[in-house]
């Protein structure tokens, strides 16, 4: 049984106030609409976060509060709470992104994704990604951030070509990027041992600082190159 996405039941009851509707209105309209029998109760119980609609109660309710998805759900991080958000069924937006609907959903369902890059390319725009946010959603981020704190410490050349399979950024760009955040790790470490500092005071703070908000920065540059 899948769980229920992370519906907004503030969002519902304000959509629902606006639009002069009674909870028994929105009930008649799932129904009417979309074959759901669906008690006034139940969209009070939703509205008053005790309980939540599951993906197809979701999607129907979006249409009778004519609002998207994405209106009705809070901040979505994973693969699945993205495509709800886009109002998309797993069949639509494996076909969008070239893969077959049973690879598609052993991705969502473990939340990792293992596409390749045009594959990652044609999810970020189906279902409207940042590229940070299909790094979280794809279960990179840990993994990302390990490699950004190695490039930043050590040749950084090398962690071009592994970080390019994770985030879709042009390899020039990506290139780039780590460049300047192996130049700004080692500047701080330089900067501290100029004032007195040493490896085991000043300066490992300085860089256990740097490295703790790398991912941060990073996407901070990806926006500003």
């Amino acid at each position: 049984m899948q769980s229920s996405p992370p519906f907004n039941a503030l969002a519902a009851r304000r959509l629902r106030a606006a639009l002069g509707m009674a909870p028994g209105h929105v009930a008649y309209g799932l129904r009417a609409q979309y074959g759901l029998l669906i008690a006034p109760e139940t969209v009070m119980a939703w509205e008053r976060g005790d309980q939540s609609p599951n993906s197809t109660e979701l999607t129907a309710l979006a249409g009778v509060l004519w609002c998207s998805p994405s209106e009705l759900l809070t901040q979505a991080t994973t693969l699945r709470e993205h495509r709800i958000a886009q109002g998309l069924s797993i069949d639509d937006l494996a076909r969008r992104i070239g893969l077959d609907v049973r690879s598609y959903t052993k991705m969502e369902e473990s939340n990792r994704w293992r596409g390749n890059e045009r594959q990652s390319a044609a999810l970020v725009q189906a279902l409207s990604l940042s590229l940070a946010e299909f790094v979280t959603a794809s279960g990179r981020e840990e993994e990302v951030g390990e490699f950004l704190r190695s490039a930043a410490t050590t040749r950084w050349q090398a962690y071009a070509k592994p970080l390019a399979k994770l985030v879709p950024l042009p390899r020039e760009q990506l290139e780039r990027i780590l460049h300047r955040l192996h130049t700004e790790y080692q500047s701080r470490m330089v900067s501290t041992l100029s004032w007195g500092g040493s490896a085991e005071s000043g300066n490992g703070d300085a860089g256990r600082e740097f490295l703790a908000a790398i991912t941060v920065r990073f996407w901070e540059l990806a926006r500003m190159s």
